[in-house]
């Protein structure tokens, strides 16, 4: 393609242009280099290659182009420095993880996370001495409070998983900043067509490419992204020695993603908003979950810090548990799966699949009752969408 100033063009050229870099065969679509390693032209490029005195390929745990193609591109999207691409959305937390702390270290997490992120905050980083406080997401004081001398990240999801709690990562990046700590933060429910976390004042922006990057639920990876100090070098190392690393064929689906990425995630909001809008009024239905709607506690924040209100749709169901599973047992044209991120809807029970591994405290701490449906909404026509809810919500 030539060398092209990426930043001065508009969000979707970006997403169906950058990073492709044409071979001499010609190609219009992005090739897939399935090899494992790379021939060099001597031994002498050879040296030079691995010892980092000249770039280039040199083994697919970490140089590939196609998987460079999507790190390039996404890297832009966010407007970041460099993007690492990993094997799933958790090897992209644990890789930020292991490049950047050290025994000893601490971390500040909003208690509103994956169920996962807690676990291996919980669980595994306190094998290497590593510990973990949690605080609520919207009380900046419970942060501040929460940092000693030895805190090096601040971590959070914004819209949050289920409850789509929305911090403020300015003031956060504030805090984090005064204190010589880095802000990462999860990307995951806006992506970077709807939500631009380092324009904001994060450092970090988390990816899980497995959701909306790709958009169809073809493949499982994850991206993490900021300034070549931090993750061109922390965080690469990590996957070139460690190698939780992406798969060529699996860049090559979610570029196919990005391309579409803007129009999806619009199309998501608007199908949400009616979605949530019509739950809201629903007599079954304790409390909707769901920035667009002007119920919610962030209204206003998300609409100054998000392009459009995301996919996220959560409820409580009155009558807890029995009643929730009624609901998702009931449906006939969505699908019960906990991914999420999808053309296809689909629905879960947060107590009992995403967050099932957590304790009861924790999960009360997270505010996952037992009567909460997590929707993903997709791209059906919506009305379909609400008749297959109504089949469950109406029997109770």
């Amino acid at each position: 393609m030539g060398e092209q100033n990426y930043g001065d063009w508009g969000f979707s050229t970006q997403a169906v242009r950058v990073g492709h870099h044409r071979t001499p065969e010609g190609e219009h679509a992005e090739p897939i280099f399935p090899t494992s390693s790379f021939v060099f032209r001597s031994a002498a490029e050879a040296a030079a290659r691995f010892s980092g005195d000249e770039p280039g390929n040199i083994y697919s745990r970490f140089t590939n182009p196609t998987v460079r193609t999507f790190e390039e591109r996404l890297a832009v999207l966010e407007g970041g420095e460099c993007c690492v691409a990993t094997a799933s959305g958790m090897s992209a937390i644990m890789s930020t993880c292991i490049g950047l702390l050290q025994t000893g270290d601490h971390i500040v997490s909003s208690q509103s996370v994956f169920g996962s992120t807690t676990m291996l905050f919980n669980k595994y980083l306190t094998r290497f001495g590593i510990e973990t406080s949690f605080v609520d997401l919207n009380d900046l004081q419970a942060w501040e409070a929460a940092l000693r001398p030895e805190t090096k990240l601040l971590f959070l999801e914004t819209p949050s998983n289920p409850l789509t709690d929305v911090a403020d990562i300015t003031h956060l990046s504030e805090l984090a900043h005064a204190r010589d700590c880095l802000l990462v933060v999860d990307n995951c429910f806006c992506t970077p067509a709807l939500q631009q976390p380092l324009k904001l004042g994060a450092d970090i922006v988390i990816h899980s490419a497995t959701k909306f990057l790709d958009g169809q639920g073809r493949c499982v990876g994850g991206a993490v992204v900021g300034s070549q100090e931090v993750v061109g070098d922390a965080v690469f190392g990590v996957l070139r020695t460690a190698g939780p690393t992406m798969s060529p064929f699996n860049a090559w689906v979610f570029l196919k993603g990005l391309e579409t990425l803007e129009l999806r995630m619009h199309a998501h909001s608007r199908n949400a908003q009616v979605l949530a809008e019509w739950l809201e009024q629903h007599p079954q239905v304790e409390h909707v979950y769901f920035p667009g709607l002007a119920s919610h506690p962030q209204h206003t924040l998300a609409m100054k810090q998000q392009r459009a209100p995301g996919s996220i749709v959560s409820f409580n169901v009155k009558g807890g548990q029995p009643a929730a599973w009624t609901v998702i047992d009931s449906t006939r044209v969505l699908s019960i799966t906990a991914n999420l991120g999808d053309t296809k809807t689909t629905i879960t029970h947060p107590a009992t699949t995403t967050h099932g591994r957590l304790t009861p405290e924790e999960r009360t701490q997270a505010g996952i009752q037992n009567g909460l449906v997590r929707i993903a909404v997709g791209l059906e026509n919506v009305e379909d969408i609400k008749n297959d809810l109504a089949r469950g919500l109406d029997s109770l």
